[in-house]
C-alpha cells in the first residue's frame, strides 16, 4: 500500500469516527484535540497514523470501519504501517 493509500484510508476512518458523537468524542478525547482542529490535522501524515493507531485499540471497531468503508478489516493494518510511525520494531 502506498502512503498515499493510506492517507486516503485514514481520512476515510477519520470521517467514520466522525460521523458519532460518542467515537468522534472518545478520539478527540484521546488526541488532545478540538472538533476544529480536525480539518487542519487531516493532513498531516502522522496525525493520520494516530487516527488509525486508535481506530486498531479495538478489533469491533477495526471490524465496523471495514464493513462501512467496503475493505478487508486487514487493510487497516496495512494504511497504518505505511504512514510515519508504523514500522514494526524489530526486537531481535
Amino acid at each position: 500500500m502506498t502512503s498515499l493509500e493510506a492517507e486516503r484510508l485514514a481520512i476515510a476512518a477519520l470521517g467514520y469516527l466522525a460521523e458519532d458523537q460518542e467515537r468522534v468524542g472518545a478520539f478527540l478525547a484521546s488526541a488532545g484535540a478540538a472538533p476544529g482542529d480536525l480539518r487542519e490535522r487531516a493532513a498531516d501524515p502522522a496525525f493520520l497514523g494516530f487516527v488509525l493507531d486508535h481506530l486498531l485499540m479495538a478489533d469491533a471497531s477495526v471490524i465496523e470501519f471495514a464493513a462501512n468503508a467496503g475493505i478487508a478489516p486487514e487493510m487497516v493494518a496495512r494504511a497504518r504501517a505505511a504512514l510515519p510511525g508504523g514500522d514494526t520494531p524489530d526486537w531481535t
